[in-house]
């Protein structure tokens, strides 16, 4: 089964049974670094199918949905949805939002299943960090795509080494 075949029925088994789209059955939110998947009701059997008139329109996203893929630390602590509040930012904030971001993080530590955590990026040789506000993903910078040099051992002659032998001969002679 070719790989588009696989995820092309992945989808309809995932509507199938959890009644959810592909997106909500993988949406994960961050919280202090750490990320959840926060899909509630995924065991539960799904609904009975119902066919939507087409005068009905389609179901307003939740507000949640806002969070999902991005750090919402912030937005959580602020209790906020506004957009600017979306990202990891949690300097400036007081000691009561602290404590909600804590609360937050405690609530999905019990409820829902922890599947990773968030790198932070590095500061820039500017002293800037490397992240891109507009997608709040890590951009790539020049140091980090550079290879490292590889280190290779060395060939040793034989000769290198009956000198090492005798030296270390010698020392343990001595002793």
């Amino acid at each position: 089964m070719a790989v588009a075949e696989l995820w092309e029925t992945l989808k309809q088994a995932i509507l199938a049974y959890t009644g959810l789209s592909p997106t909500a059955f993988f949406t994960a939110v961050a919280v202090a670094a750490a990320l959840y998947h926060v899909v509630s009701g995924i065991f539960a059997p799904p609904p009975p199918p119902r066919q939507r008139p087409r005068e009905e329109p389609e179901a307003e996203p939740l507000p949640y949905a806002l969070f999902a893929g991005k750090d919402a630390s912030r937005a959580l602590a602020k209790m906020s949805f506004e957009p600017q509040d979306l990202n990891g930012d949690t300097s400036g904030l007081g000691p009561f939002e602290l404590d909600a971001l804590q609360d937050w993080e405690y609530k999905f530590m019990s409820k829902y299943v922890k599947v990773g955590t968030i790198k932070k990026a590095a500061p820039a040789e500017d002293g800037t960090t490397s992240k891109s506000p507009e997608t709040n993903e890590a951009v790539t910078t020049e140091a980090e795509t550079e290879k490292a040099p590889e280190h290779k051992p060395r060939e040793v002659s034989s000769e290198e080494v009956k000198e090492k032998e005798a030296t270390a001969d010698a020392v343990s002679a001595e002793s």
